[in-house]
């Protein structure tokens, strides 16, 4: 399935304009939360740099998370279906992430704060970047057009 998925691939083109609006704003929003990603990773103020300071292990767990939202930017703008997988993954990683921390930390938090995050502003747009990928538009584009 995924046998030419780094074929192909141009270094110059990080967003592609034939895509759907909602491919091209998930695009955008993928690069804006990849970048606030690394940030708080570096600096451990977000979810993916608590993953870092609990261990190795989910310190690469969170890396690896914030590395996707590129990937799957940068791939999904090359016109790969691996692209919007690893974007519908990167998506939900924050709320993983979450509810790892709450699993490590061991005092009790409540359901609400392990699913926004304490941040409702920075939780409506992971939602809203979850469903501009899970949009039956994205997924027919993704279906048809992306190989």
């Amino acid at each position: 399935m995924f046998s030419h998925a780094f074929t192909n691939l141009d270094p110059r083109k990080w967003f592609d304009k034939m895509l759907p609006q909602t491919l091209s704003i998930a695009t955008w929003l993928l690069y804006l939360d990849g970048v606030f990603g690394i940030l708080g990773f570096l600096d451990k103020s977000n979810e993916f740099g608590f993953l870092r300071v609990i261990g190795p292990v989910t310190g690469l767990v969170g890396f690896a998370s914030c590395v996707s939202y590129f990937a799957g930017g940068y791939l999904m703008a090359n016109g790969k279906k691996l692209g919007w997988y690893l974007g519908i993954a990167a998506s939900f990683s924050p709320l993983l992430a979450r509810f790892i921390v709450a699993e490590k930390v061991g005092y009790a938090i409540s359901l609400s704060d392990r699913i926004t995050g304490g941040d409702l502003v920075g939780f409506m747009f992971e939602a809203a970047l979850a469903v501009l990928l899970l949009h039956p538009m994205s997924r027919s584009y993704a279906r048809t057009w992306l190989r």
